[in-house]
């Protein structure tokens, strides 16, 4: 047990004056005794003090979490386990008996619960959702933090945001995170590619041009000849940007479609620079010369009829990812508004505007032979072995929210033919390989302590996920009655 011994300010100051023998003359030179000094520095002498307490308090004791079923992430599971947990990191998982702790260590009961790693969101937009509206003038600092930090509210340890950031802004907030400004879920983003002034939807492309003006910032890289696909790529390069975005959609005609030539120009420059490129592709039939020029992975699975066992045996064969990205249609028809669950994060006006309506159902409508064709599609790739991520595209159109329909996009997997098991993988280890976050995704030793505590085992019903008792990153408790405070306000 640790003693924490009063700050005494008069020997900490006589200390310094002995242990400085020139100082004590000095001093007594000029006429100034050591006491005087010593009353004149408290005021500096006390704020140092206080910082110093309040770094000792910063740094939590171990913490050990037993008695629990740990769903590690990698497919496995342990019953009845442990999990030691110290400065941030999992320290041992396993027996208890196998484990050595002293008494610094704070023992958590959980009676059963379920410990999953936190979730990674694959594909979203984040910064221009408000909530009581939507687009680029709601995009700033504080609510890109508003958004992490609703992740993390929902069990998410990070989120890739597909290409559609201020370039400067966004490298400012994740240096922001990484000095400890701010708890939230990790914030990741690429620079986005398309023809010039176009890709994302046309709404959100008329916003994401305008917060370029306003900004005076980098959000899409306009490229029309293979020079300039190349200057690009360097410049993308020069700004330690790992992953590019691009568009390969001509948006029901109302857009130039990127070419083959200039997509094929840009993963050859990105893979020299030793960027990663990802692609929203139009249709299935797009996939295959994407994946002959070397894009790693795919935002949108346009999972269907057009995708079958050919195209999945070429993704495998790759090593190309593919998020699913169902739920983007199907909840905008779904009266969402009445969701408990998403109810916690919501203004009730903005919940309210959510709730039954000629455009919003309280009972899913689903043709019985698309749904078929979803499955056979789904199972293809699923038979083929293609790693399967979750996302989500929330914040790309008003009302697709953060958090919240990652666990809906698992509950589809599911639904199409995924096992629980399948989609908690889908949702840990999966994205945090592929999007390069070596320490998250799983429950092991020597990963970051980033998990939820569930109430109810998923592995028995995927809605499962929504039971949160609590959410850790890095070791700490997420003040989720906090945030939720401030998200309905």
């Amino acid at each position: 047990m640790h003693i924490r011994r009063p700050f005494d300010i008069v020997s900490l100051f006589e200390g310094f004056s002995t242990g400085y023998p020139v100082l004590r003359p000095f001093l007594a030179a000029i006429g100034v005794p050591v006491q005087l000094l010593v009353l004149l520095m408290l005021p500096l002498a006390a704020s140092q003090a206080q910082e110093a307490s309040q770094a000792q308090e910063a740094r939590q004791a171990p913490l050990l979490l037993e008695n629990a079923r740990l769903i590690i992430g990698d497919g496995s599971v342990q019953q009845g386990a442990a999990m030691l947990i110290a400065d941030g990191s999992i320290v041992s998982v396993g027996l208890r008996a196998n484990m050595e702790v002293d008494e610094s260590v704070e023992v958590i009961d959980l009676n059963g619960k379920t410990l999953v790693p936190a979730f990674i969101d694959s594909h979203a937009h984040l910064g221009y959702e408000g909530h009581r509206s939507w687009g680029g003038s709601n995009y700033s600092r504080d609510n890109l933090i508003d958004h992490l930090q609703r992740y993390a509210y929902y069990g998410f340890s990070a989120v890739f945001s597909a290409g559609s950031d201020p370039d400067a802004l966004a490298l400012e907030v994740q240096q922001a995170q990484l000095r400890g400004d701010f708890d939230a879920a990790r914030f990741l983003f690429a620079a986005g590619m398309a023809p010039p002034r176009q890709g994302p939807n046309d709404q959100f492309l008329v916003h994401a041009l305008a917060l370029e003006q306003q900004t005076g910032q980098k959000i899409l890289y306009g490229v029309a000849s293979a020079e300039q696909a190349t200057e690009a790529v360097q410049q993308i390069a020069a700004k330690k940007l790992s992953v590019i975005k691009i568009w390969v959609d001509d948006r029901g005609g109302s857009q130039q479609k990127l070419s083959q030539d200039l997509y094929r120009e840009i993963a050859a420059a990105a893979t020299e620079n030793g960027i990663d490129v990802y692609a929203h592709q139009q249709y299935a039939s797009d996939m295959p010369g994407l994946i002959d020029a070397g894009v790693a992975g795919f935002l949108h699975g346009r999972i269907g009829a057009d995708l079958g066992m050919e195209i999945a045996r070429q993704l495998a064969q790759a090593e190309a990812f593919v998020v699913p990205n169902m739920g983007l249609g199907e909840l905008r028809r779904e009266a969402i508004g009445l969701d408990p669950f998403l109810q916690q994060s919501l203004p009730e006006s903005v919940a309210a505007r959510l709730l039954e309506s000629d455009r919003r159902s309280l009972t899913p409508l689903r043709s019985e032979s698309l749904e078929s064709e979803l499955k056979t599609s789904f199972a293809a790739l699923l038979d083929a072995d293609v790693d399967i991520l979750l996302g989500t595209d929330a914040g790309a159109v008003p009302d697709h929210f953060f958090g919240y329909t990652g666990h809906r996009e698992l509950e589809i997997f599911v639904r199409l033919g995924m096992t629980p098991m399948q989609a908690i993988v889908a949702a840990t280890s999966k994205p945090a390989q592929r999007l390069g976050l070596n320490d998250l995704g799983l429950l092991r030793p020597g990963y970051s302590a980033d998990f939820m505590v569930l109430e109810n085992n998923p592995l028995d019903d995927i809605r499962n996920t929504r039971s949160i008792e609590s959410v850790y990153l890095n070791g700490r408790a997420v003040d989720r009655e906090r945030l939720a405070e401030g998200f309905t306000d």
